[in-house]
């Protein structure tokens, strides 16, 4: 994809967001994560702008962590080929039992929290907005691996990468109007 730019210095974190937003904004995209759970696209576009950025300031406190980081660090490096451009063929071959132990080892202890809390926000039960943010999760590891890949982060740049992305996904809103560390984390 032309504009997944995410390599270039001025605007690198709002490339991927950008990108992120794009695939998330696509009905045909809604459409497919939600039939999975018998969500309506709207209810789902809903829990994407609560989710992701709920989903980047728990990698962001992981990034923190020096064994954490180290964790997803690797992780992230496992995921630097998957081909997230084709979102539709992305979500086909996703391993809905991997992208759950993938989810719940990002949210950790908070995982029942976020996803009840979530729950409340959009309208959904609890089951649905799990299986919609273990699509979600994968989706935006693969994207941030290879952001991570593209720009040659190494574990100790993984911090300064998640809290650039978290500040932008929060100062400008590419998710709603909200700040994902005061609602469900």
């Amino acid at each position: 994809m032309d504009d997944f730019l995410i390599g270039k210095k001025e605007g690198r974190y709002m490339d991927l967001l950008q990108f992120i937003n794009q695939q998330l904004n696509d009905q045909s995209t809604l459409e497919m994560l939600g039939k999975s759970v018998k969500a309506k696209p709207s209810q789902v576009e809903q829990l994407a702008k609560l989710g992701i950025p709920t989903i980047l300031q728990a990698l962001n406190q992981n990034a923190k962590s020096p064994t954490k980081a180290a964790s997803l660090a690797k992780a992230l490096d496992q995921h630097q080929n998957d081909n997230v451009d084709d979102i539709e063929s992305f979500l086909k071959n996703l391993d809905g039992e991997d992208a759950k132990k993938m989810l719940k080892h990002i949210l950790s202890d908070k995982n029942d929290k976020v996803q009840t809390t979530l729950a409340k926000q959009t309208g959904l039960k609890a089951n649905q907005v799990s299986g919609i943010l273990a699509q979600l999760a994968p989706l935006l590891m693969g994207a941030l691996a290879q952001q991570k890949k593209q720009q040659q982060v190494d574990v100790s740049g993984l911090a300064g990468l998640m809290q650039g992305l978290t500040s932008k996904t929060n100062s400008n809103n590419n998710f709603g109007n909200l700040n994902p560390s005061s609602s469900s984390l």
